[in-house]
């Protein structure tokens, strides 16, 4: 069985297409339509992350060449003007670049990205070099995950956490992610928890909870309304 891939290093992309800060305009182009690219890291000495040249960088050159753009709106976009002049990787780019470590979760790459609004993230290591690349369908790929495997681990880690003494009673069943959990427990204010624990296993979609059992507080019968 495969483990559950916490971290950007068992999802990234360790082979990087990348360019100099002295790369010109069209090598950038090229370089992007060969590899089937829309942004690269910029890289200085022997691999460290300056930046990222993206599309979004190369378009104000095609924007800008018939000049028709008054002074106002050039004065509003003053960094795209300056781009649409530029002819090298260094002065095209966005800077400084936003990267990972290898070693953050998933999600904690997910909240970069949307955060800071970009599709891929350079992974550098402590000082700032190139280790690879990770996309957004990177972090899909958790949830390509067979469902089998999912089930195995969510017994594994948490319903024989939770539950030790009632785990073989306590029914597992997953279809296209979403995880079903059936059974008599002695505590429903854990259901909750197995909630919460079972949503951070990589590859659920959903979690459906039919728990049933006493209530610690009330000491009586209680379910969780299924």
């Amino acid at each position: 069985m495969s483990e559950t891939p916490h971290i950007v290093s068992d999802v990234m992309t360790q082979t990087v297409v990348a360019v100099g800060r002295d790369a010109p305009f069209k090598e950038i182009v090229r370089t992007m339509e060969q590899w089937k690219v829309s942004a690269m890291p910029v890289l200085e000495g022997e691999g460290r992350v300056i930046g990222v040249v993206s599309e979004a960088d190369l378009l104000p050159k095609e924007e800008f060449r018939e000049g028709e753009q008054s002074l106002y709106e050039q004065r509003q976009r003053l960094s795209a003007v300056a781009k649409a002049g530029a002819t090298t990787a260094g002065e095209l780019m966005s800077a400084p670049a936003i990267t990972v470590h290898a070693d953050a979760t998933l999600a904690q790459a997910a909240r970069i990205m949307a955060v800071r609004r970009v599709k891929r993230l350079p992974v550098v290591d402590g000082i700032g070099m190139l280790q690879g690349i990770v996309s957004r369908a990177d972090l899909l790929k958790v949830f390509l995950r067979s469902d089998e495997d999912i089930e195995e681990e969510v017994r594994r880690t948490v319903v024989s956490y939770l539950f030790p003494a009632f785990s073989h009673a306590i029914h597992v069943n997953v279809h296209e992610g979403v995880v079903t959990l059936r059974g008599h427990i002695r505590d429903t204010s854990l259901i909750l928890v197995a909630v919460r624990l079972v949503r951070a296993v990589e590859g659920v979609v959903d979690v459906e909870p039919h728990l049933t059992g006493e209530s610690a507080d009330a000491g009586g019968p209680d379910t969780n309304g299924s």
